[in-house]
């Protein structure tokens, strides 16, 4: 039996003593776990690689509104801000990075096809920052490719250990663990060590701690699709300070368990049961009524026809 890692110290602990790389030791048991050859999963991951790829692209050729007409454009007009003004003052990285994630989070709220990284929720941060590193840095696919593996790996023991649903510990799950994953990604294609990637996934957590989920209308628009954009611009930030060789003091395993308990404590109107925070404002319920009442409208006109 494929072994199944509950903490990221011994992750880490084991690529180091093997002196291999995370993706390689995640990849090695994820192929014993499936009864599948290593070949297959990359070809497998690529596969997802591409669905991300394609959905940082959503803007350029479909740019739907979302069904509930919440949302749609936004990674259009970063994008657009970003070609006319050299990149936005943060750089073109960083910006055109915003605009990719946006647009998959975009192109979920469109009923679009994604792939989960970890949730559907926070589906744009893993491909905004991979994809961003593909067509502007012109990193190897296949270096990316394995990097998901880390991603992967680190999202497997925060799944185990504490939450990556926003239904049970907030959007520090869900976006929290997202950025993590993807720091911890960005640093092994950037030449990092192990123990860099833990740090990184760390210091991204931290900056997410108590974040709750407290959607509009219940529908993962309003504010999901700009904390996607948040969310990046913390995984860049944790990734620099790792690979800076900033030191997290409160080990990454430490961290989840920390987030595991604020959201045990969070209150359930604050879980993705839009009964607090933003979907409580008068403007998120009165957006919260424009939604429902349009589609009652709309099911009173099918029922007539």
């Amino acid at each position: 039996m494929a072994k199944e890692f509950y903490s990221i110290k011994e992750m880490v602990g084991e690529a180091q003593e093997r002196q291999i790389k995370l993706s390689d030791l995640i990849l090695e048991y994820q192929a014993q776990e499936l009864g599948k050859s290593q070949e297959e999963l990359l070809e497998i991951m690529d596969d997802y690689f591409q669905v991300m790829i394609d959905g940082t692209h959503f803007h350029e050729e479909d740019n739907l509104p979302s069904t509930s007409g919440l949302t749609g454009g936004e990674s259009e007009k970063i994008m657009t801000y970003a070609r006319e003004h050299d990149g936005g003052f943060a750089g073109s990285f960083f910006t055109k990075a915003l605009a990719r994630g946006v647009s998959v989070s975009n192109c979920n709220a469109a009923m679009g096809q994604i792939v989960a990284t970890p949730t559907a929720g926070s589906c744009g941060i893993l491909p905004g920052c991979l994809v961003t590193m593909l067509e502007d840095d012109g990193v190897d696919r296949g270096k990316l490719v394995r990097a998901l593996f880390v991603a992967a790996g680190f999202g497997m023991v925060i799944a185990r250990t504490a939450s990556i649903a926003g239904a049970e510990g907030g959007c520090q799950a869900e976006c929290g663990s997202a950025a993590g994953m993807a720091a911890a990604a960005m640093v092994e294609v950037l030449g990092g060590t192990p123990a860099q990637s833990a740090d990184a996934c760390g210091m991204a957590l931290i900056n997410q701690l108590g974040l709750v989920c407290d959607p509009v209308a219940g529908l993962v628009e309003i504010p999901c699709v700009k904390r996607n954009a948040g969310s990046i611009a913390i995984a860049l930030s944790a990734t620099t300070m790792a690979m800076a060789g900033v030191d997290l003091y409160i080990p990454v395993d430490e961290v989840i368990a920390a987030m595991k308990k604020i959201g045990d404590t969070l209150p359930a109107s604050l879980k993705e049961t839009a009964g607090g925070g933003l979907a409580q404002t008068a403007t998120g319920r009165a957006l919260r009524d424009k939604v429902f009442g349009k589609i009652k409208q709309e099911e009173a006109e099918e029922m007539v026809d």
